[in-house]
């Protein structure tokens, strides 16, 4: 994966200046380290027991910062893009369990596929599981995440996001409102 770098945007420079206090006091940190020059395995080596990369995905989420330095676009090959679509998903909801197919809840990729929505929903996977599960007992289908080369592999991953979720009692509460962000750029 090519290191990232992020910039903060006018939503993060008045947070800066402000102190609102609409942010952790790590993520403050880590928003004034973002300078729209350094890599994120810099920044990384700059507070090394810090999960810096998740930290940055909390800010990118929230409108603080934003990816200046996508890598080169790859378009995903075709053989792929039909698995996709046949695959299925499971929605929970309450406790009732619903099966629908992936080509009704996932929206068309634009052609050629943008590397930068990629890494949003990498990140946005990673980091809501993070946030309502903790890393005991997920760190399997963390990897899998990070480890996912496109689209396909992250859609392939979103069943069992979903279901992680709906099997813990804060994910569960904003479930809805986490899988309709997530089906917006995944």
């Amino acid at each position: 994966m090519v290191d990232a770098i992020f910039t903060k945007t006018a939503k993060g420079l008045a947070e800066i200046s402000a102190k609102s206090g609409g942010i952790t006091p790590r993520m403050r940190w880590v928003l004034m380290l973002v300078d729209g020059k350094r890599p994120v395995s810099e920044l990384r080596e700059l507070r090394p027991t810090d999960d810096i990369r998740s930290t940055l995905g909390m800010l990118e989420e929230d409108g603080y910062v934003v990816l200046v330095d996508a890598p080169p676009q790859v378009t995903a090959p075709p053989a792929v893009t039909a698995t996709v679509a046949t695959a299925t998903a499971i929605t929970a909801t309450a406790n009732t369990t619903t099966t629908v197919t992936n080509s009704s809840i996932f929206t068309p990729l634009p052609h050629p596929v943008d590397p930068t929505r990629l890494l949003h929903s990498r990140n946005f996977m990673a980091n809501t599981l993070k946030t309502f599960i903790g890393m005991v007992g997920i760190s399997s289908l963390l990897d899998r995440i990070e480890n996912a080369k496109n689209h396909a592999d992250l859609r392939a991953l979103f069943d069992e996001w979903h279901h992680t979720l709906a099997n813990s009692r804060d994910g569960r509460r904003e479930l809805d409102t986490l899988r309709a962000k997530l089906l917006q750029i995944i």
